[in-house]
């Protein structure tokens, strides 16, 4: 991607279901459980590298020793800096005590990080606070092992507002307005109320307050303490948590917008927000590993039962298609295939805009996102080439020359990496114009592949946001290599309206495609849309999310998708650049046939999963036209 985003925070959920000595004997190392957690967070580094945290548990500790442990970090290199603290608290013992520190029982006992339970979190602040309070794990504290709360998450709400005054209402005075806080509170608030239930049944059973806690232990209902929790919940959402006592869930939202996955055998429970790094960290087969269904939760108890059931009713399944064709890993092996077929869903469009001259045409991609949609393309062009031959060949009759025949067999696409991207460029240059030509230098070329002012230049990209560094850097650095034309294709549709559930994508100046049609509005004499669009957006602040209607989709209904491409590309060719500019876009119905399973869309269609998100690109538009720069939700 071009546009970098930031986006969608990262989980690892580990429960070690046998004693420590099994894995002490079985793989030689009682930290085996803090090994895979580690791996699994590196190989989910790509989901958030603005923080991150871990919490480790340790199950059935005695009375007056510590059982809970937290180490976050949002320095650069945040995972490295986490594990080295970890091990900071393992290098006296091991270098001066290695018998003892090579005993599980004793480092259980003596050393910090050494439990059963453990829960990894990665962060990408989309918005605002970056201090250290705002990295997960999350933390409710309690002198009652069945009250402590720990929570991890991927998750926007909506409707933080609903959920903070729900809060206050119950007499709470949350620390802060954010949905972290609100959701730590709200399930801390049923939390505390199952446990009161409990305890004033076996009080009246007859049991002693020493008896009960363990009781409470043993019959604490997660699957109810988070339906009640969720019940005002609208967003995208996989939060995972653990009591104080070794109860532990992971909770999806009733759409299934944010992804999670999950495995277990009788050894260990392991649940990550990609299946591919689950592959990778335990070496097991895709086809053991579940996707978290939506509107579920997977929860293990102290004991190590292990179920997933319904916490909210599940709707029409509306997964992030975003996750399939940039953010999640291409490893994954469905995701790798869809984004092969974005690729060759294009190629028709391509080789039409290309007037089907091969000869003349090179195709190459933006690294490194975009590779695969790229073969995809490639694929599609070869597949139009066999059919073109087969022709070509029947065309030359019984007798084909020789000469003509090898021309024919010998065409094939020009396929040439020509964007390289350089090593990470800081600049300290302020002054626009001299920073703007060192970001130009963010890609260097290959030169010498391209026929000056003969050749089309096709290069594909995952996605265009704000088209930024598609006109200070990417045509820039291209347009050097003297093309007559160069085509940019993105394998996402035109992005027009505001993400809410985990994308820092939340202005709408911050879409060339709006910018565009707001443009075109004002150049063919339609003011008065905009006008309108803005008098029904205000008229719907103080009405029920549910209510709201997405009248921004008006804004873009004059036009058509090639009209407002044209006019993309008007805006983001440099002035200086020579060469003609085109821009060729998804549709979002190749981008449905491609992504069958995930039909998330909203930043596309407007078309959004929950009230909130009506209600989110309606502020939106109203922040725009009343020039405050700002996210419209909290």
């Amino acid at each position: 991607m071009s546009d970098q985003l930031k986006h969608e925070c990262g989980i690892v959920l580990i429960r070690l279901l046998k004693p420590l000595e099994y894995y002490k004997e079985k793989y030689d190392s009682w930290q085996y459980g803090l090994n895979k957690l580690y791996l699994l967070m590196e190989k989910q580094h790509n989901r958030g590298q603005d923080g991150a945290g871990v919490v480790s548990l340790k199950i059935n500790q005695p009375a007056g020793k510590k059982y809970l442990f937290r180490e976050r970090s949002n320095l650069s290199n945040p995972i490295q800096d986490v594990f080295a603290r970890i091990h900071k608290h393992f290098a006296y013992d091991c270098d001066h005590n290695p018998e003892l520190f090579a005993d599980p029982v004793w480092a259980k006992e003596h050393l910090p990080f050494v439990g059963e339970l453990y829960m990894g979190h990665l962060r990408y602040g989309t918005f605002g606070k970056e201090s250290l309070e705002f990295v997960h794990p999350v933390m409710r504290e309690n002198n009652w092992l069945s009250r402590n709360l720990v929570l991890a998450g991927n998750f926007n709400l909506t409707n933080t507002d609903e959920i903070f005054n729900a809060l206050i209402e119950l007499g709470q005075q949350p620390k802060d307005y954010t949905d972290t806080v609100s959701i730590l509170e709200n399930v801390g608030h049923f939390l505390d109320e199952e446990n009161q239930l409990l305890f004033r049944q076996f009080k009246n059973e007859g049991y002693n307050n020493r008896e009960i806690s363990a009781l409470i232990e043993r019959n604490l209902d997660i699957r109810k303490i988070l339906e009640r929790s969720s019940k005002k919940w609208d967003g995208g959402y996989v939060i995972c948590g653990m009591t104080g006592h070794g109860d532990a869930f992971v909770t999806r939202d009733p759409i299934g917008i944010r992804p999670a996955s999950y495995y277990y055998d009788d050894e260990i429970v392991v649940v990550a927000s990609e299946r591919p790094v689950i592959q990778t960290a335990l070496n097991v087969r895709a086809c053991n590993v579940h996707e978290l269904k939506p509107g579920h939760a997977l929860i293990i108890k102290k004991d190590g039962k292990i179920s997933e059931e319904m916490v909210a009713v599940p709707q029409e399944r509306r997964s992030c298609s975003f996750e399939r064709i940039y953010f999640s890993r291409g490893s994954d092996k469905t995701i790798y295939l869809e984004r092969k077929e974005l690729g060759r869903e294009l190629a028709p469009q391509v080789l039409e805009m290309v007037d089907y001259n091969l000869k003349d045409t090179v195709f190459s991609y933006i690294p490194n996102t975009a590779e695969t949609a790229f073969y995809g393309m490639v694929e599609g062009i070869r597949s139009y080439l066999v059919d073109w031959r087969m022709k070509q060949v029947k065309a030359l009759g019984s007798n084909p020359d020789a000469k003509k025949l090898e021309e024919i067999l010998s065409l094939e696409p020009r396929v040439e990496k020509i964007a390289v991207k350089d090593v990470k460029m800081r600049t300290f240059i302020t002054a626009d114009a001299s920073r703007d030509d060192m970001v130009a230098h963010v890609y260097d070329v290959t030169y010498g592949i391209v026929k000056n002012h003969v050749d089309t230049l096709v290069i594909i990209d995952d996605s265009i946001v704000r088209g930024t560094t598609l006109k200070r850097s990417i045509l820039k650095i291209l347009d050097r290599l003297h093309p007559k034309k160069i085509i940019v294709v993105s394998s996402a549709p035109q992005i027009r309206y505001p993400d809410c559930y985990g994308i820092d994508m939340a202005k709408m100046a911050d879409f060339c495609a709006f910018t565009a049609a707001i443009s075109l509005l004002m150049e063919t004499g339609k003011q008065s849309v905009i006008d309108e669009v803005y008098k029904k957006c205000k008229a719907q602040q103080n009405i029920p999310k549910e209510e709201v209607v997405n009248y921004v989709k008006d804004i873009y209904r004059p036009f058509s998708d090639k009209q407002i491409s044209a006019k993309i590309a008007e805006m983001l060719k440099p002035e200086d650049s020579e060469a003609e500019v085109e821009i060729l876009f998804q549709s979002v119905e190749n981008l449905h046939k491609a992504c069958p399973n995930d039909t998330g869309d909203w930043y596309f269609t407007g078309n959004y999963p929950t009230p909130g998100g009506n209600k989110v690109v309606n502020n939106a538009f109203i922040n725009y036209i009343e020039g405050r720069n700002q996210r419209a939700y909290c």
